[in-house]
C-alpha cells in the first residue's frame, strides 16, 4: 500500500519555485559576463608574445609607444570582433533553434552560410575581388539572397519550419556544389578561399568591424525583441494563435534576425560552425525554454567559446596558430554527437 509522505518531507523535495528560480538565472548572468571578460583578456595578451596584464592594460589605456602597445592594439581588433561575432552567432542559432523547433539548428540550416561561401567566391573568381573589404559585402549579399529565397521557397507567409529546413538544406546542397566546382576549376578562388571558409578572426581590422557593426547591432535588437513571440511559437502554431502572435510576422522577423546576424558574421570572418548551435542548446538546459533568458545567455557565452577556441588555437600550435573554424569544428563535433546520443536517449 503506499503512503503519502508526511508534509514536511514534501516540502523538502519539492522543485525550486519559479521566483527562486528567476533569482538563480538572473545572478547567473553577472557570472557569465565576469568570464567573458577573463576570456577577452587572455585574447588579448596570450599569443605568439604572451603579454602580462600590466603590458595589456597600459596598451589598452595609453598611447602605443612600445612593441608590447602595438600587440595590444592588434588583439584588441581580433578580439572586438570576436565578441560581436560570437555574440551573432549565438543569437542567430538560438532564434532558428526556436523558429524551426529544433535544438538542434544551427544558421548553417538554413543555407545562409552556405550563401555567404558562394557568393564570395563569384566575388573572387569574376569581379577579381582580393580585398577583405570586397568579401564581407559578397558574403553579406549573399546571406541575404539565401535567406529570402529561403523565406521564398519554404512558402513565405504560409511557410512552417519543415518547409524552412527544407528549402534550406536543398539550397545549401546545390550552392555547396556550385562552390566546390568554382573552386576546383579556378586555382586562384582556391588559393584566396582556403583560409576564409575555415573562419579565422586573424584578419580582424578596424575597418572591418566598422563596415559590420551595423548590422551586428540592428540583427541583435531584432533577435531580443522577438522574444516574446518565439515563446509563444513554441508552444504551437495554434496556441501561439490563441495568445495573439502573429505567425507569419514573426517567422519574417525571425528569418531576418538570423540572416542579418550570421550573413555579417560570417562576412567578418568566414564560416565559423557549432557555436550557433552548441551555445543556445546547452543554455536551455540550466535556463528552461523561455527564450527572453537563452538569448542574453546565448549572446554572453557564444563570445566566450569563440575567443575562448580562438586563444587554443594560438597555444597548441606556437609560433603559428590554428584557425578559430578549426578548432570549433574540432571541438563541437564530440559535444554535438552527445548532445543527440542524450536527446534520443531522453526520448527513449
Amino acid at each position: 500500500m503506499l503512503v503519502d509522505s508526511p508534509p514536511e518531507q514534501r516540502a523538502e523535495t519539492a522543485p525550486a519555485p519559479p521566483s527562486k528560480r528567476r533569482v538563480l538565472r538572473a545572478a547567473g548572468l553577472p557570472v557569465a559576463l565576469a568570464v567573458l571578460v577573463c576570456v577577452a583578456l587572455a585574447s588579448i595578451a596570450i599569443g605568439a608574445k604572451d603579454l602580462s596584464l600590466a603590458q595589456v592594460w597600459h596598451g589598452l589605456f595609453h598611447d602605443s609607444d612600445t612593441y608590447g602597445d602595438v600587440v595590444v592594439g592588434e588583439r584588441l581588433s581580433r578580439t572586438v570582433l570576436g565578441l560581436l561575432a560570437g555574440a551573432a552567432l549565438g543569437l542567430a542559432g538560438a532564434v532558428l533553434q526556436a523558429l524551426t523547433r529544433n535544438p538542434l539548428a544551427d544558421p548553417g540550416l538554413l543555407g545562409i552560410n552556405a550563401g555567404a561561401s558562394a557568393a564570395v567566391v563569384t566575388g573572387i573568381t569574376f569581379f577579381g575581388v582580393t580585398s577583405l573589404s570586397g568579401y564581407v559585402w559578397f558574403a553579406f549579399a549573399g546571406a541575404a539572397g539565401v535567406g529570402a529565397l529561403v523565406w521564398f521557397l519554404g512558402g513565405s507567409r504560409g511557410a512552417t519550419p519543415v518547409r524552412l529546413v527544407l528549402a534550406g538544406t536543398a539550397i545549401s546542397a546545390a550552392l555547396f556544389g556550385y562552390l566546390q566546382a568554382v573552386m576546383i576549376m579556378d586555382d586562384a578562388a582556391l588559393g584566396r578561399m582556403r583560409f576564409w571558409t575555415v573562419g579565422s578572426l586573424a584578419s580582424a581590422t578596424t575597418g572591418t568591424i566598422r563596415e559590420v557593426l551595423p548590422f551586428f547591432v540592428t540583427g541583435t535588437f531584432l533577435a531580443l525583441a522577438l522574444a516574446r513571440p518565439l515563446n509563444a511559437m513554441e508552444m504551437g502554431d495554434d496556441t501561439a494563435k490563441a495568445l495573439g502572435a502573429n505567425l507569419n510576422r514573426t517567422r519574417a522577423l525571425s528569418m531576418l534576425a538570423a540572416t542579418v546576424l550570421c550573413g555579417a558574421a560570417t562576412a567578418a570572418c568566414g564560416p565559423i560552425v557549432f557555436v550557433g548551435l552548441m551555445i543556445p542548446h546547452i543554455v536551455r538546459s540550466f535556463t528552461g525554454p523561455d527564450m527572453r533568458w537563452i538569448l542574453p545567455y546565448a549572446a554572453i557565452l557564444s563570445p566566450v567559446l569563440l575567443l575562448g577556441a580562438d586563444v587554443l588555437g594560438r597555444i597548441v600550435a606556437r609560433p603559428s596558430e590554428l584557425q578559430v573554424g578549426i578548432v570549433t569544428a574540432v571541438l563541437g563535433g564530440p559535444v554535438f554527437i552527445f548532445l543527440v546520443r542524450r536527446r534520443r536517449t531522453a526520448q527513449l
